[in-house]
């Protein structure tokens, strides 16, 4: 494939493949919320970057030596009005970026809630290389497979139970960190039915690049019944089985249980449950999870 005659631009828009192109493609309220400040702060930085690049090119064409119009100035040192034009620009630029980032940091606080209508609680545990998602109130879990309602605002509650990674689903909304003996929260809405992608956006060792998930969102009837397929079938989500789960495996095939212990994510966050060991030298290679499949559909 021959790439040498294709524009910059396009040439960008090609290395830069499909899910690049999710952050701009919204699939909820705070993804449209994270899509505007992007675009807002573009358009107010294109205010002094085109005026910036016009103004070089004309000052080159002007200047140049062919001119004789153009006045040749030695003793030119100060000029009140130039100085005005090229800081105030910039000021106005700072001033209206800085507007931009503090009503977005309150508007999309990750702590505050979409609408008042109740959530559904989910609790996410970065693993080394996995994500477990809990349902608290359905009493079920699923591995590598976030399912979620399409419609209703869901709050998630992240830790790790091992090194610091990155929950992230770029057409839902906002990066947050999942760190161990943390506990942090996250308000998501998915508005459409579809499979979005997830991932973890922090390198965590050898299993990082299988380190991601598909987040299906449901109609609400049809979440009702993947939530009573998955309480009737798969293994149990006990201390034993935590523990093996816990252990590090690599490219592991989504998988839900159909019951889990209670208090099993406070355990986790308050680090009553043991850590997992994190990257360690010598341990490459895929692995297969521990804990035997169930309840997959």
């Amino acid at each position: 494939m021959k790439l040498r005659g294709l524009p910059t631009a396009g040439l960008l828009l090609f290395l830069g493949g499909c899910n690049r192109v999710a952050l701009l493609a919204p699939a909820g309220p705070i993804a449209e919320a994270n899509r505007a400040i992007l675009l807002n702060a573009l358009s107010i930085m294109l205010a002094i970057v085109i005026p910036t690049i016009v103004a070089a090119l004309v000052f080159a064409w002007w200047f140049r030596a062919g001119n004789r119009k153009a006045r040749y100035d030695p003793g030119f040192v100060y000029s009140g009005r130039i100085e005005l034009i090229v800081w105030s620009i910039p000021i106005l630029v700072v001033i209206f970026l800085g507007g931009v980032i503090w009503v977005g940091s309150h508007r999309l606080d990750p702590a505050r809630p979409i609408m008042a209508t109740r959530p559904l609680d989910i609790q996410v545990v970065a693993l080394d290389w996995k994500w477990l998602f809990i349902y608290p109130e359905q009493g079920t879990a699923s591995v590598n497979r976030l399912v979620v309602p399409t419609g209703v605002p869901v709050r998630f509650s992240i830790t790790s139970a091992s090194v610091m990674n990155m929950f992230f689903v770029p057409r839902l909304g906002s990066m947050i960190a999942a760190m161990n003996g943390m506990q942090n929260q996250l308000n998501l809405r998915s508005d459409a039915d579809g499979v979005y992608h997830g991932l973890s956006a922090q390198f965590s060792g050898d299993g990082f690049a299988d380190m991601h998930f598909a987040v299906l969102s449901l109609p609400t009837a049809q979440f009702a019944r993947w939530v009573d397929r998955t309480r009737a079938a798969g293994p149990s989500l006990d201390a034993r089985a935590y523990a093996m789960l816990a252990r590090q495996s690599q490219d592991v095939r989504p998988f839900t249980f159909r019951a889990v212990a209670p208090g099993l994510f406070q355990a986790i966050v308050g680090r009553e449950t043991a850590a997992g060991p994190g990257p360690q030298a010598g341990r490459g290679g895929p692995q297969v999870s521990p804990v035997t499949p169930g309840g997959l559909e």
